[in-house]
């Protein structure tokens, strides 16, 4: 069994502690069931966001879906001139047999720019 990372990205709509949240939720709720991660091989989450997100805390939103036994840990992305604005990211380390190949990587909204070529990326439904 190895340690495998699945990395997210979203924009966030506004600087409020209920869109940091939800849009929080969504994304690792994506992530996990595309990915079919079973919460308790998640090894740690580690979130990031941009400076002009400080409304709340992302992990809040992992403690509010019950992973109470995962660690989280928050801080911001570098502040790049002319980067995405608003923008949420998301590394989940968990266990599993799966080859680095078979990690479905989401990018979603405005951060689908981000994404890497080469990386096998889930953009939205059916966009596997």
């Amino acid at each position: 069994m190895w340690c495998r990372g699945i990395r997210g990205a979203i924009t966030v709509s506004e600087n409020t502690e209920q869109a940091i949240i939800d849009t929080t939720k969504g994304l690792l709720q994506r992530m996990i069931e595309v990915n079919e991660v079973e919460i308790g091989d998640i090894a740690c989450i580690l979130f990031t966001t941009t400076s002009d997100l400080n409304a709340a805390f992302p992990a809040a939103a992992a403690r509010q879906l019950g992973w109470t036994r995962v660690p989280l840990l928050c801080g911001h992305e570098m502040n790049v001139p002319g980067s995405l604005s608003r923008c949420l990211r998301v590394m989940v380390l968990f266990n599993t047999d799966k080859r680095n190949e078979e990690i479905w990587h989401v990018y979603l909204g405005a951060a689908r720019a981000l994404r890497d070529e080469g990386e096998r990326i889930w953009q939205g439904e059916g966009e596997k």
